[in-house]
């Protein structure tokens, strides 16, 4: 099967992300569009970790799909930013020292990388809850026929990108035949337990809007996509969540380019929700790199903002040090506003009443 991909579009260097983003008049908004001052006006002078929940490990940037949306900027061509074995080693050397209790792995496509099944049997050896975030077309491909069976064997929770439940909608996002590919999968993960309620065989659906606004999520939301996909294809499913779009690499871009980026940036500070600060998944979760660098979270990660020591150099999960990590004043900055809007956005879904 030959990937699924939409247009590429050009993405600017980390630095010159920010840059953009920085370089937007806000001055209208409340706090003129500052991060660290809407934290400041409710009280948090800084965000400080609490305790680590979370190993979050970016096996790579090769996918076989290219979503207008990745923050990642994956893509079939990303061969060479993949983790290596070593660097799996030293991710599980680390997770032994710490408080984790899950460990959630995503890419690129994470099933890709030649180490993934390791690392899932590895983590799981230790007794940790393992989370792959799957884009459901590569159970597809060749050599991956026996994967749906593998990962429930394992117990493995499965968060999947699905945008909508209509074909139109997620294929303008993903890429012309995405939406049948999904249903396929979605099909083949039913038929090995997938999405029936079982606590070990969880499948969860991710959604997150096409358009540029803020995504929404209401218990009667979560109905009529249970409603739909089970009467329209017999797709049965275990939670729903929703993410805002990160107004960075080629969303940013996408937005820049159709002259909507200001608009989007206003949307998201106008709609700046304090109760979400204290649910933010930079305060319980560690991102890895496929470099094996440290972040605050996947979307730091992506504009090269990390974890730095004492001397100003970057840490590594092979020489991880807890106390500089517990101590750490966590980086911000205007793209996190994104996390914060409405009911709020994480790996988790919302974070906050909407």
């Amino acid at each position: 099967m030959p990937p699924v991909s939409t247009s590429r579009i050009p993405v600017l260097a980390p630095a010159n992300q920010l840059a953009t983003l920085g370089a937007l008049d806000l001055s209208q908004t409340p706090h003129g569009g500052h991060f660290q001052e809407a934290l400041k006006a409710h009280q948090w002078t800084e965000l400080r970790p609490v305790t680590l929940d979370i190993l979050q490990i970016n096996v790579g940037k090769l996918c076989n799909m290219a979503c207008s949306h990745c923050h990642v900027d994956a893509g079939p061509t990303r061969t060479q930013e993949n983790m290596d074995r070593e660097t799996i080693e030293a991710c599980l050397t680390a997770l032994d020292q710490t408080t984790a209790h899950t460990v959630d792995i995503t890419g690129g496509a994470p099933e890709l990388n030649r180490h993934f099944r390791y690392l899932v049997t590895q983590a799981r050896y230790r007794g940790k809850k393992v989370i792959d975030r799957c884009n459901l077309t590569v159970l597809l491909l060749p050599g991956m026929e026996d994967l749906p069976q593998w990962l429930a064997e394992n117990q493995v929770e499965i968060i999947c990108s699905l945008p909508d439940y209509q074909g139109q909608t997620t294929d303008r996002q993903r890429g012309s035949g995405t939406f049948q590919k999904s249903i396929a999968a979605l099909k083949r993960l039913n038929a090995v337990g997938y999405g029936q309620g079982d606590p070990q065989r969880q499948l969860v659906l991710v959604s997150n809007p096409v358009d540029d606004q803020l995504a929404r999520y209401n218990p009667c939301i979560e109905k009529a996509w249970r409603q739909e996909l089970q009467a329209n294809y017999g797709i049965q499913f275990d939670r729903l969540i929703t993410l805002n779009n990160m107004p960075i690499s080629r969303y940013l871009m996408g937005l820049h380019h159709q002259g909507k980026l200001q608009n989007y940036m206003e949307l998201l500070v106008n709609a700046f929700n304090p109760e979400t600060i204290g649910g933010l998944m930079c305060r319980h979760t560690l991102s890895v790199s496929w470099d094996g660098r440290l972040f605050d979270c996947d979307f730091n990660q992506m504009l090269d903002l990390a974890i730095l020591d004492g001397s100003g150099i970057p840490l590594h999960i092979k020489n991880i040090d807890l106390k500089i990590l517990e101590r750490r004043q966590i980086i911000s900055d205007r793209h996190c506003f994104g996390c914060t809007a409405g009911a709020g956005s994480s790996c988790g879904g919302a974070i906050a009443p909407g």
